[in-house]
Parts: C-alpha cells; structure tokens; sequence
C-alpha cells in the first residue's frame, strides 16, 4: 500500500502583507524540513515491490515499507494536531482527504480490472472479482482474502489481480481507527495532562504498538496464511511509524553515526526480498527487518535543521534518495502499486504461462509505469489538491461545475456507481443460476449417467452439461453446508451422523476434504443398506503421523493438522466404529503418478491394534497444469471440451494402486479403488455422462459422486460383508 505525501509546508498566517523577504526565508526553511529522502524512499520501495513481483514470485518487503512510512506521515500529522492548543479536533476534513487522495486512483484501475477480466478470465472467475472489488471499495479486502485463505474450497483457485489491495485496505482501517483513538484521546489528554500530552500519548502508542506485535507472533504461529492479512497483526507497523512521528523533534545524532544509520537501514531494505522469505514470515517477528529498517532511515535524517550537529546537512544516502530520478518514482508510486500487478496477472491469464521472463516483465513494468504517471498526472494530482482560495466573489455553481476537475470527480464518482450496481449484477445473476442446482440431485439418471457411463458403457444422450460451470463451485457435499468439517484454525473434532442413524454399524469417515466428498454416497449407501456414517473431518488434514505436515498445494506448514490427528484418533479409539473409511494415497508432488505416504502406516498400525478395520480409499487425481491445479469449469468456460479440460491418466495415477503394496503387512486393511470411475484406460476427462466430475482442481463434485454410489456400494460390499451386491 502507498504511503499518503507529507504535507507541504505552507507559511503560518501574520497579520499584514508579508514581504517578498519573509516569504522568501519561509520557503527556505519549509524546503530544508521536507523530507525528499522519504519520497525518493518510497520510490525505492515500489520497485522492490513490482520487481520482485515480477520477475522472483517473491515479497521483497517493500509494502512493509509502506506501512510504517504511512504511519508516520499520517500519524505524525494527526499527533501533531493533537497536540497543538486551540486546534480542531473536527474529523471531517481528514476523512475528506482520505478519500480524495486514495479513491480516484483506486475506482479507475478497479473499472480497467473489471473491462479486462470480461475480456480475458472466465466468466467463472467474474463472481470472485466481484466480491473482491466491492471488497477493495469498501476496503474489507484484506478480510476476504484471509477468509478466502482459510477456505480449502478455493485454495487452488487462479490468484487475484485484486489480491494486492490488501495492504490498501489495512491501511484505510487503519487510518480511520487512528484517527478516532488520536482525536478522542485529544479530547480526554488536554484537560487531563496538559502540556505533558506528548508523553501521554507516546506511552499509548508504545502499549499499542507492543499489544499488536505480541499478537502478530501469536497470529504468525497460529495461522500465517489468514494473519497475513490480519489488521490488527499488520498494525504494530503503522503504529511504530506514528510513534516515531511523536520522537523525532527530539533527536540529535552526530552526522556520522546518522550516516552510518542510513547505509544500515537502506542496505537492509534492499536486502530483504532476496534474504527474508516474506510470504511465509510476515507478519512475525522477520518483519522487524523492513520496518525497523525504515523508522532508521526516517531518523537518519530526522531533525536536522534544529540538530546543530548536521547544520542542515543530510547523510549521503538520504541526498541521494533525495534526488529527482527517486523522488519523481515515488510520486507516482501509489498509482504504480495499483497497476502492476493486475497487468501482470492479467498477461499470466491471457498467455497460460505460470511466469514471465525478462522480456515480458519488463513490458509488463514499462506499461505499469505509464499508466502510472498518466493516472498520477490526470487523476491523482487533480482530484487531490484543491485550487488555492480566491479573494475574487463565489464563483456560480453552473461555472463550477464546467471546471475540469469536478467533471473528473463526476467521472470517477460514476464509475464507482457503475462498478459497484455490476459487481452486485453478476453476484445476483450467478445467485439465480446456481438456485438450479437445487434441481441437480434430481438429474435423470438416464439423462445423467455420470459414473455410469464408464463403469456400465451406459448411453450418454446428447444435452447440456450439469452441474454447470456457474454451478460447479457451490456443489459441495452435505458435510460443507452443515459445518461437519473442522476448518483450517479449528483443531477440535466435529462429530455429525448421516445414513441411517438409528443403525447399530457404524463407518467412521474421517481424514481431509478429500476423504469428506465421499459423503455424498456413502449417506445414500447407509440409508439403503443400514449403516451410520459418522464424521471425523478437518480441512486438508488427512489421518497421519507426520509431524508437520504441509497443505497440499502450496505445501505451507500445518502444525494445526497434528494436533488435530492426535485428538481424532483418541476419539476414533475411543468411540470404536466397526469400519474407518479414509484415504490411502496422495498425488506425487515431484513426479507423476500417485503414492502411499510413509506416514500413514503409523496410522494404519494404530487402527490395527486396536482391532478397528480400515476401508483405504484411493485418492481421487488432482488436476494439474505446469506443476500448479487448474479448473477444469474454468477451462470449460473458456471454450474448452472434455477432453482438453481433462489430464493423461498416467499423469495422475500410477500403473497400480500403490496401497496394494502394504495389504499383506495389515490384515485389517481393505483397499479401495474407483480410478476407473473417474478416469479413462488413457485420460481424466473432465466431463463424463453429461455431468462435470470435479467442482475445483480435485475435489468431486456432489452430482458426479451420487453417479458412483453403485460402484462403491459394490467394493463396501466386497469388504465388508454387510450385504450382498
């Protein structure tokens, strides 16, 4: 997120004409305090930030960078405020500048993202963009993106070219909570303390800048996926700016120790992208590294006009950042952070490459830079200052409103409305056709064979495609809708019953999402053939022993999911079902093919001891392009066929189940296989029978799976005995 532009200093009030002298000495002195060190800074960081985007897939530490600048320029200025006897501690005018200097920009590259996304991503992908530019708007969006990071549901789903506003939304939270502490206190500090509001409030900030570190580190440890995106956890870094604001007219450092500071602090910031590999370790303790990094350079340089050790003078570095090339990129900057990377995902989307080169990135940036400067010149600037009061009479509303900038602001104001009236469109038009899918569970079987098709050689009539690719992401099974899976946070176990439930037999479904779609037919065979399935769920957590065991797909830590087995499986124990039915395999994250985790027989042996039978399911394929899952719905919307929205069987699966490998070693232990009910001898098509198999990149969808109840009725038969079928 960028940073607000200090204030340029304007001469105080006198009485009388001033002459041409004073002002002269008052433009002097206001140009030797402004700080254009820090806009050459921010120039610094939004580099970083689109050059490691770019080119490295990497954060470089850049937006932290941001944040503690915007918390001590904005801070700085309200404390400032704050602390000044007699002045206004009315909101209003600080909320007007808020909005006139962050929304135009932000509402003319969201119009831009929502014309591309119509033109290049599916119109699967159009609900996403909706909920997140109305989110971008309202500036929640670092609060959809943390709950969307939770969600195992989307976790594969193609990145955002919103994604990055996040850190604007922390930013506009943060603003307007600021805000109302700094100028509620004022109230309370100036009758209380008097002239000793300064220490008041600094003791205020340390206290909150500690609370919402310590809880950064709690967060990170918890959850780093949904604390990335978390206000409070990003807040320490705003607030340690602001508390610097309130420091700095006090400091006195010799030029050479403020010189050495600035090498410091400037070399730390460059390092970070490539030594600190932030995705994974902000908000912790590692971003200590940027943000302190900055609040030494701020000091640096800080009070060097009344310290009589600088005379003025600023350390080499700061002159440097100081000079035009710097401070010209960080002008544009906000409107640089906000155009490069939708443009980048946005190529991304229309090539199908997973990355750029050199080349493509460059463009990329140099078409960033453009739009940059257009939007900072004809949008920002415009909008933002207002034109310097006149002593001439009040100019008539009619002519007002022929002024250039309030047809711009009109401009803009319209494309908010128009942005925001489309994105609710679309919310309600998909709302409307996935009201069908209620109808899904009643599709013709002989209309619909699905499984069928490829177990049965059933004839597949000529009709549409259900669910369809609007529909596909809300086929979930029973499990989802009912809250019967433990989430990525919840490390509890959640216990519901379906399939016949006054039944005395009982299967124990239990492991991840992948375990859970099975629901579907199992509530179905239970009703039919009286057994209970009871849940033992939790988000991307299959049974295992592992100690840390990664989510599958982007392979981030899950401590959360062992705790979460060591629970289970006391309950498993305890509550002794007649069956455990869970998965037995996992796709080959190095190689193609499918493989039996070593860390699963330490579950297998548990079961086994305790004379509890396993029904080993083996895993359904997960469909992958370039090493990364796709939609198959996305690519379907994009004019692609079965086939081709579909992956090679060998791809996906190996020769053989690798389960069968261990079945002498556990007696127990009864493999399960419905490979040929999703995959060809040859290839994973992503439709059979009329009906799409999978509603993400791996999980089936609920329509397709009722198409295998016979199948697996079949195999539970085989293995179990219940019944004959």
């Amino acid at each position: 997120m960028m940073t607000l532009a200090p204030p340029r200093p304007a001469p105080a009030t006198e009485p009388g004409p001033p002459s041409r002298a004073a002002n002269a000495a008052k433009t002097a002195r206001a140009s030797e305090s402004y700080r254009h060190d820090l806009d050459g800074l921010r120039g610094v960081a939004i580099l970083l930030v689109a050059v490691f985007h770019v080119w490295f897939g990497r954060v470089s530490g850049g937006v932290d960078v941001f944040l503690a600048l915007s918390g001590f320029f904005f801070g700085g200025r309200l404390l400032r405020t704050a602390m000044t006897p007699g002045a206004s501690l009315w909101p209003v005018g600080e909320v007007t500048r808020l909005v006139r200097r962050l929304l135009p920009a932000l509402v003319v590259v969201l119009a831009a993202a929502a014309v591309l996304t119509i033109l290049i991503q599916p119109e699967t992908r159009w609900e996403t963009f909706a909920d997140q530019s109305l989110a971008s708007l309202g500036y929640y969006q670092n609060w959809e993106l943390a709950r969307t990071a939770s969600d195992y549901l989307r976790a594969g789903e193609a990145v955002s070219p919103l994604q990055h506003i996040w850190s604007m939304s922390v930013q506009g939270q943060f603003y307007i909570a600021f805000l109302a502490l700094i100028f509620g206190c004022a109230v309370l500090f100036r009758r209380i303390f008097g002239r000793h509001m300064r220490i008041a409030f600094i003791v205020l900030l340390s206290a909150l800048t500690v609370a919402s570190f310590v809880y950064a580190i709690f967060a990170h440890n918890a959850d780093q996926a949904t604390a990335y995106y978390n206000s409070f956890a990003r807040a320490w870094e705003l607030l340690l700016g602001a508390l610097v604001g309130a420091l700095v007219t006090n400091l006195r450092w010799p030029m050479w120790l403020r010189t050495t500071a600035a090498v410091i602090a400037l070399a730390a910031i460059l390092a970070c992208g490539a030594l600190i590999d932030g995705v994974h370790e902000f908000p912790g303790p590692w971003a200590l590294v940027p943000v302190g990094a900055t609040m030494l350079f701020i000091l640096s340089a800080a009070n060097r006009v009344a310290d009589p050790h600088t005379g003025g003078r600023m350390p080499a570095p700061n002159r440097l950042l100081a000079t035009a090339p710097f401070v010209a990129l960080g002008a544009m900057a906000y409107s640089l952070y906000l155009w490069h990377w939708p443009l980048l995902i946005f190529y991304l989307s229309y090539t199908g490459y997973p990355h750029v080169n050199f080349v493509e990135g460059a463009v990329v940036l140099v078409v960033s830079g453009v739009l940059a400067w257009l939007t900072t010149k004809y949008v920002e600037n415009p909008l933002r200052y207002r034109a310097p009061t006149s002593s001439t009479p009040a100019v008539p509303l009619r002519t007002r409103l022929r002024r250039p900038t309030m047809a711009l602001g009109s401009v803009v104001v319209l494309l908010a409305v128009a942005l925001t009236a489309t994105s609710f469109t679309w919310r309600e038009h998909v709302t409307i056709e996935r009201s069908t899918g209620k109808e899904l569970s009643g599709l013709s079987s002989r209309d619909y064979p699905g499984a069928r098709a490829l177990l049965d050689k059933a004839k597949v009539p000529k009709l549409p495609m259900r669910p369809t690719v609007l529909e596909a992401r809300k086929d979930l099974p029973r499990t989802t809708e009912d809250g019967c899976i433990s989430d990525f946070d919840n490390v509890g176990v959640v216990n519901c019953t379906y399939g016949d439930e006054t039944a005395s037999r009982t299967i124990a479904l239990a492991g991840g999402s992948h375990a859970e779609h099975w629901i579907t037919a199992l509530d179905l065979l239970g009703r039919m053939h009286n057994f209970k399935v009871v849940t033992y769920l939790k988000m991307g957590c299959p049974l295992t022993t592992e100690e840390v065991p990664l989510v599958m797909g982007d392979n981030r830590p899950y401590p959360k999911c062992h705790e979460w087995n060591e629970r289970v499986m006391d309950k498993i124990i305890a509550d002794r079902p007649d069956y455990v039915f869970t998965t037995a395999t996992r796709p080959w994250n190095i190689k193609p093919g499918d493989v039996m985790p070593a860390n699963y027989l330490g579950i297998w042996q548990t079961l086994s001891d305790n004379n509890i039978p396993i029904l080993a399911m083996r895993d359904t394929p997960w469909l992958v392009r370039n090493g990364q899952p796709y939609f198959p719905a996305d690519c379907l919307a994009e004019g692609g066929n079965a086939i081709s929205c579909g992956v090679k069987r060998s791809d996906v699966l190996s020769p053989y189940n690798p389960t069968l490998d261990i079945v002498a070693k556990f007696p127990l232990l009864e493999p399960l296989d419905m490979s040929d009910a999703v995959c060809r001898k040859d290839i994973c098509r992503a439709v059979e029978g009329n009906v799409l198999l999978y509603h993400d990149a791996h999980h089936i969808s609920t329509t397709y799976m009722r198409t295998m109840t016979a199948e697996l009725g079949r195999q539970i038969a085989g293995a179990t005995g219940w019944w004959v079928d």
